[in-house]
């Protein structure tokens, strides 16, 4: 081989090891970038609680002629003590107030009346009085006619269970510190004689076949608080 050749080859050789040692060595191999765990979705914000003072005043039927009063309170006014429950850390009289109507639509053959609270803190409200089948002749009913017995009532009427768990009025007596509660008596006036109930019927029985069958309605409103 000729010197040539050699210095050549030489050449080669060193400048193949010097491109080498600039390119530095090979890079690691890396790992794949872990995949961010995904976040836990957010819990579903909580409804609004009910308006229940709305929706009970939304089953109304008011009309310009067909009127409620009470000799025992103003309409907005605050219940005497006569009027408040007689247990629960209540000690009124448990005497349901007086009540008077009139202006009732054509048609009507009985009445009901209906005490509810919308402010108790159940969920759905506190029933305090239910009664039904009252004649078309009936106009008002005494102070005190909501006893158990019904014996104060006009012949014929019926009285349902209460949330308290019986028939018969149960007066204001909301929880300490719960603010002035809303008791609203409200008089429907009714398209049909009488309403085929079993005896002690709930709440909700007793409201269902009254709004179902109702013409008008009228109502005041009395407020307690302790």
């Amino acid at each position: 081989m000729s010197v040539f050749k050699v210095r050549t080859a030489l050449v080669s050789v060193a400048a193949l090891m010097a491109i080498a040692a600039c390119s530095g060595p090979p890079p690691a191999a890396t790992e794949p970038a872990a995949s961010a765990t995904p976040a836990a979705p957010a819990a579903p914000a909580a409804p609004p609680a009910p308006d229940l003072a709305a929706i009970f005043t939304s089953t109304g039927k008011p009309t310009d002629s067909f009127k409620l009063t009470s000799a025992s309170f103003v309409d907005g006014a605050t219940l005497a003590d006569v009027h408040v429950y007689n247990s629960f850390g209540c000690s009124g009289g448990n005497q349901s107030p007086a009540l008077s109507w009139s202006g009732a639509p054509e048609g009507t053959k009985s009445y009901a009346i209906l005490m509810y609270d919308p402010d108790a803190p159940t969920g759905s409200g506190f029933w305090h009085w239910l009664v039904y089948n009252l004649p078309a002749a009936t106009a008002g009913v005494a102070a005190g006619a909501g006893e158990a017995s019904g014996k104060a009532l006009p012949p014929g009427s019926a009285q349902g269970r209460t949330d308290f768990g019986s028939p018969g009025y149960g007066g204001p007596c909301p929880p300490p510190g719960s603010g002035n509660h809303r008791y609203y008596f409200r008089v429907h006036a009714l398209k049909v004689d009488k309403l085929e109930l079993p005896a002690g019927a709930t709440a909700a029985l007793v409201g269902f076949n009254i709004n179902a069958n109702t013409l008008a309605t009228a109502q005041i409103v009395g407020v307690f608080g302790r």
